[in-house]
């Protein structure tokens, strides 16, 4: 029986457990959006191949100056951020470990006191979301977007890859793109916010148009087996709203995915950090038109993780709040020693406190 702690060859990439740490928004880059020397130590900390994780994620990683949508959160377009990424990546690969980084656009999930002088965010719709973001003053409401004309979509297209060879360059094994929890790409995707009128808006193969070409440029770009991708079908984050028919939309979306034979996608069952109630949406069926490798998230405990591995319901399980508390997750949830609780005062932004200091079972 295949077990949570067995290795996986998902895509290129050859992992020694199938324990992900899922992608983790920290706001803590320096100026120029910029990593260094503490984003490192964070993930080298998790990165152990037998106590940690056999796959980190990187937190969200914007594509653009635009993509921006939190406070200190970094790039990945500038070359200043790619050697800064450089300190991350060479600490996990010293520690034996695999990393791959989460590339992302927020589109309207933004504020204008982020983004450069004049410019306000951009998405799929001008209409704007009902939620806040972190910029310099604290939590403030996001700004009105504009939506994209449909000549500036294949720059943000272009964005990705750029992205994408960025991340090769910093010395990551691979990307994941961000298309989930109400972000540009989801505002692409569901008719709950996507209001547009041209070949990237109304029916279905539409409104999945800039997710396959995105992800088209980016196989393209540094190779299918080194690649990713991050869906949520039923989340209602960042006030996205949920798809008329999430299922019809999402089966056509992972159909056309699989004729690109990328390396996995992960999935995140029910509401992002919710509940995990999904009762209306079948991912075991979603699961079946996928031939990769299938990562699953949200919720999972050590006995939800098993059996979904020991099943073949997944091939590998990600955590997120676990990770950020317990850097040695693995040896714990194979030992079924007791976790470190997490402080959520110090998810966002600071410095080493909540970040670096979680102690390992050794101290």
């Amino acid at each position: 029986m295949t077990t949570l702690f067995d290795p996986v060859q998902i895509g290129d990439l050859a992992l020694a457990n199938r324990l992900v740490m899922a992608p983790l928004t920290r706001d803590r880059a320096g100026p120029g959006r910029v990593p260094h020397a503490l984003n490192a130590t964070y993930y080298e900390q998790r990165a152990d191949p037998v106590a940690g994780a056999g796959l980190i994620i990187s937190e969200g990683t914007q594509v653009s100056p635009l993509g921006q949508g939190y406070l200190d959160t970094p790039g990945i377009y500038s070359p200043e951020q790619v050697a800064g990424w450089k300190l991350a990546t060479d600490a996990v690969h010293r520690k034996g470990g695999k990393i791959v980084a989460q590339i992302w656009h927020v589109g309207r999930i933004s504020h204008t006191s982020l983004l450069p002088a004049g410019e306000q965010p951009v998405s799929a719709t001008a209409r704007p979301a009902d939620t806040k973001t972190f910029t310099p003053a604290g939590f403030e409401p996001v700004s009105t977007p504009r939506a994209l004309r449909t000549d500036e979509v294949a720059g943000v297209v272009a964005e990705f890859r750029r992205a994408a060879r960025n991340a090769i360059d910093a010395g990551f094994d691979g990307v994941e793109v961000h298309g989930a929890n109400g972000y540009l790409v989801e505002q692409f995707l569901r008719d709950s916010c996507n209001d547009r009128t041209d070949q990237y808006g109304g029916s279905i193969e539409n409104r999945a148009r800039f997710l396959l070409e995105v992800m088209t440029a980016v196989c393209d770009e540094i190779g299918p087996g080194r690649v990713g991708l991050r869906l949520s079908p039923v989340t209602p984050a960042n006030d996205i709203g949920q798809d008329s028919d999430p299922f019809a939309l999402f089966s056509h979306v992972v159909r056309e995915l699989a004729k690109l034979k990328f390396a996995f996608i992960e999935i995140v069952e029910g509401a992002t950090g919710g509940p995990r109630d999904f009762a209306a949406f079948d991912f075991d069926a979603l699961r079946k038109l996928w031939p990769g490798a299938w990562i699953v998230n949200n919720g999972y405990d050590r006995a939800l993780a098993l059996a979904a591995v020991a099943s073949g319901k997944a091939d590998a399980v990600s955590f997120g709040k676990p990770f950020i508390a317990n850097p040695d997750l693995a040896r714990r949830l194979r030992e079924e020693r007791e976790l470190n609780a997490w402080n959520q005062k110090t998810f966002y932004g600071g410095g080493a406190e909540g970040y670096t200091d979680y102690p390992t079972l050794e101290g």
